[in-house]
């Protein structure tokens, strides 16, 4: 079959199936599934970029998109009314302490000759800087998270458009990418990936615990958007005659406007970034990671910095799973850091990527788009299945109700068994590297 034909048919029939959904149960949903579609398909173009473009096993994505979702809070939100006053400014000066205290550890280790007196500087340095650090710290961050605890008790943020937030999220997803990759890099993949995961966990603590700079667990909700909210739309004659003409009544059709919205937004993202994922993966640069890919011995033999090349790449690729995260945020409306789950945001991603194609940006978005329309309809096809399937029971039989409590697991069990099928009858995905 034609290469051509072949991906247009993969990428027809998921079409086909988010129009059905929208045909037998709602629009709405059809849009928030082409919404998220768009998200997971920027996120797996990330992954993609690392592990297919340069082989880097990195399972910290949850962090990664995480932080994009912080970006959001701190550039779309207000600030907190007091709390700069209250004890901002202290938590600043801490920080600000806490990083000169590493720079000079570092400094000291750099200009003086090995021996004990070094070791011994070093540690006083480090130790008392992070007494002062905790002394400045501790106070006002009470201070700030006894400003209105049940409204904000946090800094809040800069009161800036919303979409101004994605690429700061990139920014900050990099930023984490570089401290990681100046440490990690030099690993091996099996370990590479347990420290990526490992530091995702601390972003996520981080995110749970300090309530100054994200609530917490209490959550940062009303974040604005970057498109109209839909009781404005509801309120504008204007909007409810057009709809009207259309056969909508106004609720219906402000909910859909918006959504699609959101998906004009997410798609010029995606298609931006999957112009440039493409000239990449056709540049010197892009024949160059696959060479250290395939034989990082030989490329390094022909004179290529393999540290350096990987630092680029996974900073890049991290910095696009940055980008997601704030996006997604944008969409809920909220930030909510126990909902980051190494299942949802690290291996769904992965299948997306292994499920369409490893090393081939069209794979990545196609896997993006089937593996998250299966994440969010299996489980609903599962319970209709297993009413189906005991329809003649009943009521109160213990294998129909095992049945119909067994449907919850029908998410899981069917992305392990896509996941199965592709690896066994595919193994390159369905749209495999060229």
């Amino acid at each position: 079959m034609n290469e051509t034909v072949k991906n247009t048919g993969l990428f027809a029939i998921v079409a086909v199936l988010i129009v059905l959904t929208g045909v037998t149960q709602s629009w709405n949903a059809a849009l928030l599934i082409i919404a998220m579609g768009l998200i997971s398909s920027i996120m797996a173009l990330g992954v993609n970029l690392q592990w297919g473009f340069a082989g880097l096993f990195n399972v910290g994505i949850m962090g990664f998109v995480a932080l994009g979702g912080l970006a959001a809070v701190l550039i779309g939100m207000p600030p907190s009314e007091g709390a700069w006053s209250a004890g901002g400014w202290g938590i600043v000066a801490a920080l600000l302490m806490g990083a000169a205290t590493i720079l000079l550890a570092v400094q000291v280790m750099k200009r003086m000759a090995k021996g004990w007196l070094r070791t011994l500087l070093v540690l006083a340095v480090l130790v008392g800087g992070f007494f002062i650090f905790r002394a400045l710290l501790d106070p006002s961050v009470s201070a700030v998270e006894a400003v209105s605890p049940a409204t904000t008790g946090y800094l809040g943020g800069l009161g800036l458009p919303v979409i101004f937030a994605w690429p700061v999220g990139g920014l900050f997803a990099a930023g984490a990418a570089w401290l990681i990759g100046k440490t990690a890099l030099g690993l091996r993949s099996d370990y590479l990936a347990i420290a990526t995961l490992g530091i995702a966990e601390i972003i996520i603590a981080v995110l749970k615990n300090e309530d100054w700079l994200s609530r917490g667990v209490k959550n940062v909700i009303g974040i604005p958007r970057p498109v109209s909210y839909e009781i404005d739309l509801q309120n504008d004659a204007g909007f409810v005659a057009q709809a009207a003409g259309f056969g909508f009544n106004p609720v219906e059709a402000s909910t859909l406007w918006v959504k699609f919205l959101y998906v004009c937004l997410f798609a010029v993202v995606l298609l931006v970034l999957m112009w440039l994922s493409q000239r990449a993966l056709n540049s010197p640069w892009g024949r160059m990671l696959r060479a250290i890919r395939d034989n990082e011995v030989a490329a390094e033999a022909m004179g290529k910095d393999v540290t350096a090349r990987h630092l680029q790449v996974f900073i890049l690729g991290s910095a696009i799973c940055g980008i997601a995260g704030a996006m997604m945020t944008t969409l809920d409306g909220q930030l909510t850091p126990g909902s980051y789950q190494p299942l949802r945001f690290t291996f769904l991603i992965w299948v997306m990527v292994i499920v369409g194609g490893s090393g081939n940006n069209l794979g990545a978005v196609l896997g993006g788009f089937l593996m998250w329309y299966l994440w969010v309809m299996v489980e609903p096809m599962g319970l209709w299945l297993m009413q189906m399937v005991t329809a003649g029971m009943s009521d109160g039989y213990w294998l129909k109700d095992h049945l119909i409590d067994s449907a919850a697991h029908m998410r899981l069990m069917t992305m392990g068994a896509v996941l199965l099928l592709v690896l066994r009858f595919s193994p390159r995905g369905l749209i495999p590297e060229k």
